[in-house]
């Protein structure tokens, strides 16, 4: 995302979105096939259904319009981060602690790829997981760190 994007539509929509009883998850700026997107991801302990995606869409629309954050055409795009989520910050990890979830690694650890298990939270730069046991993984060695909704 370019700098400054993110930092500056959170800024901007973020009382109205509180205001309407949600939080932002997750704000992303990126391109899909030849269109860009500008993603809001937003949460509530309710749930988030379309109706609420439609909602916040009609509300920060014109802020959006009047602060005029990105160069060019874009998509805006209203979402739910959904049952299995991504976490990539430290407040994404903290919130969903005691969640099942799979950290995916850059390489091979104890011949694994991956880590499943009950996510137990943080510990310095590291992600701590139950699976079958405590394992500390340190965030640069995930790539990709998602909440999981099926049982075994």
């Amino acid at each position: 995302m370019k700098k400054g994007i993110k930092d500056t539509v959170r800024e901007a929509i973020e009382p109205t979105v509180t205001e309407l009883g949600y939080s932002i998850w997750d704000i992303t700026y990126s391109k899909v096939g030849a269109d860009y997107h500008l993603e809001i991801t937003i949460d509530n302990e309710k749930g988030i259904y379309i109706e609420d995606c439609e909602k916040v869409h009609r509300a920060i629309d014109p802020i959006l319009d009047e602060i005029d954050p990105i160069e060019g055409f874009y998509y805006l795009d209203v979402s739910s981060p959904g049952v299995e989520r991504e976490l990539r910050t430290e407040e994404h990890i903290t919130a969903m602690v005691g969640s099942k979830v799979e950290a995916k690694l850059f390489s091979a650890r104890d011949g694994k790829k991956s880590v499943i298990g009950k996510l137990l939270g943080l510990e310095g730069d590291s992600v701590v997981i139950d699976e079958n046991g405590e394992v500390s993984i340190p965030r640069a060695e995930i790539s990709k760190l998602t909440t999981l909704y099926f049982e075994d």
